[in-house]
């Protein structure tokens, strides 16, 4: 096998790891939402009266009381903190396995980095629009009840869409649909198809559509951006919004598409 194949088939291997990282990372996550759901059900204001009234009791009978209830929030909490810290470590095997893959520009042509760099931001891109990319709290703390959980939702790009669909916000839907998930993969397709036909008439087609897109380079970024902020307001009094791995993901996307590109218009450059 040339030095050349053998780079070509650890690529190959590369991508295939980052896309088992991304399952495992978008899996845990999801654990990770469903454990926070589950706890928030034990923190509103019924079941912290309980719990003060547990408490009571334990302090009364000593030993002779078990609150089962306490022991019960104590394991989800426990697999709750196991659950983001198997998704933040599975993301950052991914992150260093995309880095790897990335270097590989140093070792290969800039056409083989532009088809293997385009696979690399569409496995970034898929994990970031299915992975819950913000979770958000509102809670307040209630003298003698304890701290409440009003409200609590975990939401990831593609939920949000349909559920802003749903609830008639047709334009903020449609806005990020367009700028978050089909111009991101227009942009991808077009990276992916120039490196395969670029020496063909095909692909003065694509080279042209591929130069429109990308100027809109950037909007993708903006309109996340803009998305986290709708997401964060549209809850009035927000408590918590704590980041999950979905925007790490499509970050990733971005920077990586970003090379890419640069790689396929320095490609473009010189076969003319």
């Amino acid at each position: 096998m040339t030095k050349k194949n053998s780079i070509y088939a650890l690529l190959v291997v590369l991508l295939l790891a980052m896309a088992y990282m991304g399952i495992k990372a978008y899996t845990y996550a999801l654990a990770y939402e469903s454990h926070t759901t589950e706890l928030v059900t034990h923190q509103g204001a019924k079941e912290q009266m309980k719990g003060q009234l547990s408490k009571l009791a334990k302090r009364i009978l000593g030993d002779y009381y078990t609150d089962e209830a306490l022991a019960n929030i104590e394991k989800i909490k426990a697999l709750q903190q196991y659950s983001t810290q198997e998704a933040k470590r599975y993301t950052y095997y991914f992150m260093t396995l995309l880095l790897l893959v990335l270097l590989s520009y140093f070792f290969i042509s800039l056409r083989v980095f532009t088809f293997f760099g385009s696979l690399a931001a569409m496995s970034s891109l898929v994990f970031g629009l299915i992975s819950p990319i913000l979770m958000v709290t509102i809670h307040k703390e209630v003298e003698y009840i304890g701290d409440i959980i009003l409200s609590f939702e975990s939401k990831g790009i593609m939920g949000s869409i349909a559920k802003l669909w749903e609830s008639g916000d047709y334009v903020v839907a449609g806005v990020i649909v367009l700028f978050s998930v089909i111009m991101p993969i227009l942009k991808i397709v077009s990276l992916f198809f120039i490196s395969i036909f670029m020496e063909s008439n095909f692909a003065h087609g694509i080279v042209k559509f591929f130069k429109l897109i990308g100027k809109w380079s950037m909007v993708d970024v903006f309109v996340v951006a803009v998305f986290l902020v709708y997401l964060t307001a549209n809850k009035g009094d927000v408590s918590r919004a704590e980041v999950e791995v979905g925007l790490y993901f499509f970050l990733a996307y971005v920077i990586v598409s970003m090379l890419v590109s640069l790689s396929a218009d320095k490609m473009l450059h010189k076969n003319k």
